[in-house]
């Protein structure tokens, strides 16, 4: 669950631009905005403190006590969204929101699978087919992921939402019987050959109607010539 509660002291920033955005990244600080109480902040806050609270403990999905320099109070936040640099993977800029802490919020899971299915054990293969649910729960509640368990399943097995536990202290908003979450089928060689397979055995099949349809008139032809009465 997320409720380690990490520090950040963030700084507000008044010029607004994008050569002011390149220089402060270039300096290693990371613009953002701090949502909160009908209003929105301009901030900056140093890529490294960033890092080091986003690979904490509670992962994305940390309570964020937000300073800002020079001030006293705490805005006790979580981080909303975030863009990365495609090349570089540095972090580009940050949404933070405000949160109270007696308010469930809604926010996103991402799905981690637990276990070897039986199923991939006889040759089948595991896909997952949902990454992320949407949850709803007190910011303190938020589980950094859902681990499902697939260790049970066998080829041909659909696991969905339904299948999947109640998890304390958190409601899960996808539809239970639409969302699924994984499936174990037959590779796609095999499944390849096992219908080649059954497409020959189809054809022999109706190869053997043919020839014996096709015997059948003479056979009858050479009963009705036997049985005529010699003159």
């Amino acid at each position: 669950m997320s409720g380690d509660r990490l520090k950040l002291e963030v700084r507000e920033r008044e010029d607004i631009g994008s050569r002011r955005t390149r220089r402060l990244r270039a300096e290693g600080l990371v613009p953002g905005v701090l949502y909160g109480n009908g209003h929105a902040r301009a901030i900056v806050v140093p890529e490294r403190e960033l890092r080091a609270v986003m690979t904490g403990p509670s992962g994305l999905h940390a309570i964020l006590d937000i300073v800002i320099e020079g001030q006293k109070t705490v805005h006790p936040s979580i981080l909303a969204d975030y863009q990365q640099d495609p090349i570089r993977g540095t972090i580009s800029h940050i949404d933070l929101r405000e949160v109270r802490l007696d308010q469930p919020i809604h926010a996103t899971v991402a799905i981690q699978l637990i276990g070897e299915a039986v199923g991939v054990k006889s040759g089948g293969m595991l896909s997952l087919v949902a990454r992320e649910l949407h949850v709803e729960a007190l910011p303190a509640d938020v589980p950094e992921h859902v681990d499902v368990d697939v260790v049970h399943m066998e080829v041909g097995d659909v696991l969905r939402l339904a299948d999947i536990p109640p998890i304390d202290n958190v409601t899960l908003l996808d539809d239970p019987h639409e969302t699924v979450i994984a499936t174990v089928s037959v590779p796609r060689g095999f499944a390849e050959l096992e219908e080649a397979e059954a497409a020959e055995a189809a054809e022999a099949e109706a190869a053997e109607g043919e020839e014996a349809a096709e015997g059948a008139p003479a056979e009858s032809a050479e009963v009705d010539e036997s049985s005529e009465p010699e003159e």
